[in-house]
């Protein structure tokens, strides 16, 4: 398994062992993890705080040319606000750990030039699958339903 999505899943899995939403998420420039996040809406009580907002976050500021060399890493298909801030930063590439559980706006992520690699790891798609089937109601307040 690619390290920065093995860190990624680990992300995820501290989230869930703080009582959030087992998603996670790492920013790579030039080989090097600049910023790291799991999704803490619950821990915070937050409506925007998902794996890859809480990274980016993380990350701090940074100047365009450095998100022009980036990799987004996520354990699960960015959602629509998460997408948008790929998009806004003009991040090239994100690594998805999986999309059969929730699938984000990829088709419209794609033609915008951003190139998606979907791993589907098992782990991602059975860490889900039970915090969904064990929380749906959370889940639902996550993605918006």
């Amino acid at each position: 398994m690619d390290k920065f999505l093995k860190t990624a899943i680990e992300e995820a899995q501290k989230g869930q062992g703080n009582g959030g939403i087992p998603i996670g998420s790492v920013l790579v420039i030039d080989g090097e993890i600049v910023g790291r996040g799991h999704n803490q809406r619950i821990q915070k009580c937050s409506s925007v705080l998902h794996a890859e907002m809480d990274c980016l976050e993380n990350a701090g500021r940074l100047k365009a040319n450095d998100y022009k060399r980036a990799t987004l890493y996520s354990t699960l298909s960015p959602c629509d606000m998460c997408s948008g801030a790929i998009l806004l930063y003009g991040i090239p590439k994100v690594v998805i750990g999986e999309n059969k559980t929730f699938q984000g706006p990829e088709e419209y992520v794609r033609s915008k030039g951003v190139e998606l690699n979907i791993v589907n790891d098992s782990e991602c798609i059975k860490m889900m699958e039970t915090f969904i089937k064990e929380q749906p109601e959370l889940w639902n307040e996550d993605i918006g339903e």
